[in-house]
Parts: structure tokens; C-alpha cells; sequence
């Protein structure tokens, strides 16, 4: 990856500044007009009014790379203490480069600098401290001017449509979150690429708090070759086992000995043994107690599997290739491992195979009308062969509800239920002999 020179990165907010006046130009066209006038004269959201300031330059450029200049034109109200171009100046040389070059902590890094709430100049001073949108409190001090943090507010109640701003004279930068801990550790390089990969890394990074059990590299290492690379292919799969390393809530060791088990963020449990060694699963936890600003981390020498899920047991079945196909070109997939519970009738490859020629492939390019139907094949809950004889119907994800004919055999819609009750973690499944259609 080239490193972005310093005339670069001028060069990149520039065009990123240009791009955002030009907007507004375009959005303002016609303010002379007189019937326009009054509504030219409303004030400028927050984004807008930096560009007009002509000092926020460089954070116009970081909102916009951040991906939080649509956010920061909702309705709001905000508060932005907002670091000058000066203010980005000061930051060690290389660094507004390397915070372009990482969204996620770019976004941490904005959204410590922004407060819900419209907070004028008479309230700041009233304040000891003030909650950022990243969760972090920012300290305030008004012994001597305003102070943010160590940042000194230069000019006060700038306003904007959804909002006020404060100009500052330094960047502020957030305490430490589980990411950044893990890696200033080192040794959590194929973790932290994976949950990168996974598009966790927003998540790992909001307010938590979280408990993670991180695998080290090592830990990764002891997988079969051609592991990690194989979940780097399938991310439903990889982020369902990353959200198994995942506690909502802050353990500490100390919690950790007087549990037996504890609920991931995927919605299973895993299972804590507190005899020595304390293990999690079949993993043993072999440092405790790395605490940054949103949780805590405890250190597992093996990569921890959850259950298989209904999109593992139908891969493992091998009789439903053209429905997995199709979850995936729906993107279905994460749904379908998430916590559920759901009932799925499922038609195997010789259901798809009955349709008319050419059908499966028309649906391929029409994901819409795809999701339509695969969403009409499950119903929320877990619904075994017991629970489905004694019922008529069954409403589905999709929205309509399926009729079910028990009087020879199990027909759903009119397609005969061929194998019932394959259990997952997160539901069951019943095989059906043909894809039914919603109306």
C-alpha cells in the first residue's frame, strides 16, 4: 500500500473540500432569487457550516473518508467540538494519513469529538463532563476559558440547522478501545484481520462494554491448514464464530471464576470451567483482566466453534446445495445464523431441480423477488414435527402464512415434508420435496 505524501493528503482534502462546496453551491442555486431568499437564509447543518467556515477543511475531509457526513446532516441535534485545520496540524507527522487509511478508527476517533444534544457556550461552562457519541466522556474544565479534555475551545456557538459548534485547538483522542488494545499487544494479528474482514471492527469499537475471549495467533496456528483462509471466504460463517468469542457486558476474572456458562452476542452459550485451568469451552484462558475503554479481554490459547447453526447443518446434509446457493446470493446467510430460533422448509437440490427450466436462474438476478420466496420457506420460532400436526398454518418471515395438511402425512403448501425434525442450534429443520411459491 503507497504511503499518502504530505502534498497528498493536501491534495485529497482539498477535492474532498471542493466536492462538498460545489454540493452546497448546487444545493443554494437561486438564493438571489427573491422567492428563494427566505429559505437561503436558514442556517447550514453541521457539515455545511464547516465547509463555509473555511477552517474545518481537514475535518470536512475526515467526516467525508469517515463516512459520517450524511450522520452529521440528520436532524440531530449535535454538538461538535471541532478541532481547526491548525489543530490537525499539530498531530505527529503521518497520522492524518493513517487515520484516512482506517475508517473504523477514524469514526472512533470523530465521534469522541461529538456530543448529542445542542450544547451552547452558557451550558458547557455548567458541565463537569459530557458523553460523546463514541460512549466516552469528554472532561470539561472552565476554571481557565473552556477546556475539552486538554483542548482549548477558541471560539464558541457556531450555529447550524441541527446543531451548534465549538472550534477547537487540538485534536482529542479516545482512551484505548478492546481493538486498539489488542493490537498494541501483538499478538492478536490474525484475530484482529479477521474481525476487519468481518466488518466487526465498528462493533468491537462502539460503547460496549464487551467481554472478548481472544484467540492468539498461535491460537489461530492450531486450526487445519486451509481453515482460516476458507472463513476468510464464507464471512456469514466467520462472523457468526467471531460473535461466539463475544459476551455483552464487562467480566472480569474475578466474575468469570463464579459462572458456568455465559451468552455470546450470537446468541449461544459457551461454557466456563473455573476449576484450574479456568477454560471457555475447550479453550483455556491463559492471561485475564486486558482492560481498554469499552471492555475487557482474557486471552485463550484455541479458536473456540460455536454449534452448528442451520446453514451448517444444511451444508453438512448435502442435499441442499441450490438452496444454500440461493441464501447466499440473497444474503440471507447471516440472518439464517443468527440466534433465531427458526423453523426452515427446506427443499432439497431435486425440489429446485422439478422447477421449470431457467427458473433458478431468473431468480438469481432477481434478489428481491429471491429473498421473497426463501424468507416464505422459514417461520419464526422453532416448530417440531410435534408442534407442526397441531396446527393448521403458519405464518412465515416472509409475512404471508403456509397451510399445512396433516391428514396423509405433513404437506406444506402442497410440498410433502420428506425428513422432519434436523435439529440446529438456532432452530430445525424439515425437508421438503418442492419449493413453494408465495402469492
Amino acid at each position: 500500500m503507497k504511503t499518502m505524501t504530505k502534498s497528498g493528503m493536501i491534495g485529497y482534502v482539498a477535492g474532498v473540500s471542493v466536492a462538498l462546496f460545489v454540493a452546497n453551491a448546487q444545493a443554494s442555486d437561486g438564493c438571489a432569487s427573491k422567492t428563494k431568499a427566505a429559505a437561503c437564509a436558514a442556517p447550514k447543518d453541521i457539515v455545511d457550516t464547516a465547509v463555509s467556515a473555511g477552517s474545518f477543511d481537514t475535518l470536512a475531509a475526515a467526516l467525508k473518508a469517515a463516512g459520517l457526513v450524511d450522520a452529521l446532516k440528520g436532524e440531530g441535534p449535535f454538538t461538535v467540538f471541532a478541532p481547526t485545520d491548525d489543530a490537525f496540524g499539530k498531530l505527529p507527522a503521518g497520522t492524518v494519513d493513517s487515520l484516512l487509511k482506517d475508517p473504523p478508527k477514524l469514526r472512533q476517533v470523530l465521534k469522541y469529538h461529538v456530543v448529542s444534544g445542542k450544547v451552547t457556550a452558557a451550558d458547557v461552562v455548567k458541565l463537569s463532563s459530557a458523553k460523546t457519541l463514541l460512549g466516552q466522556a469528554l472532561s470539561i474544565d472552565a476554571s481557565d476559558g473552556v477546556k475539552v479534555n486538554r483542548a482549548t475551545v477558541v471560539k464558541t456557538d457556531i450555529p447550524a440547522s441541527n446543531g451548534v459548534i465549538h472550534a477547537i485547538d487540538a485534536v482529542m483522542l479516545p482512551k484505548d478501545d478492546i481493538v486498539d488494545v489488542a493490537a498494541k499487544a501483538g499478538s492478536f494479528k490474525t484475530l484482529l484481520a479477521a474481525v476487519d474482514a468481518a466488518e466487526l471492527t465498528d462493533t468491537l469499537r462502539g460503547e460496549g462494554p464487551f467481554t472478548l475471549f481472544a484467540p492468539t495467533d498461535e491460537a489461530f496456528g492450531k486450526l487445519p491448514a486451509g481453515t482460516v483462509e476458507g472463513l476468510l471466504k464464507d464471512l456469514p460463517r466467520l462472523r457468526s464464530i467471531l460473535k461466539y468469542h463475544v459476551v455483552p457486558g464487562k467480566l472480569m476474572a474475578a466474575d468469570v471464576v463464579k459462572r458456568s456458562s455465559a451468552t455470546t452476542v450470537l446468541g449461544q452459550s459457551i461454557t466456563l470451567q473455573t476449576a484450574s485451568p479456568t477454560k471457555v469451552d475447550n479453550a483455556t484462558i491463559v492471561k485475564t483482566d486486558i482492560v481498554g475503554a469499552n471492555g475487557v479481554i482474557h486471552v485463550i490459547d484455541a479458536v473456540i466453534l460455536p454449534k452448528h447453526d442451520i446453514i451448517d447443518v444444511a451444508r453438512e446434509a448435502g442435499s441442499f446445495k441450490t438452496l444454500l446457493a440461493a441464501i447466499d446470493a440473497a444474503g440471507l446467510a447471516d440472518t439464517l445464523r443468527d440466534t433465531g430460533p427458526f423453523t426452515v422448509f427446506a427443499p432439497t437440490d431435486e425440489a429446485f431441480a422439478k422447477l421449470p427450466a431457467g427458473t433458478i436462474d431468473k431468480l438469481l438476478k432477481d434478489v428481491p423477488k429471491l429473498r421473497q420466496i426463501l424468507l416464505y420457506h422459514v417461520v419464526p420460532g422453532k416448530l417440531t414435527a410435534a408442534d407442526v400436526v397441531k396446527i393448521d398454518k403458519a405464518r412465515t418471515a416472509e409475512g404471508q402464512s403456509v397451510h399445512i395438511d396433516t391428514s396423509d402425512g405433513v404437506k406444506v403448501n402442497g410440498a410433502r415434508v420428506i425428513k422432519a425434525d434436523v435439529p440446529a442450534a438456532n432452530g430445525v429443520i424439515h425437508a421438503i420435496d418442492a419449493v413453494i411459491l408465495p402469492q
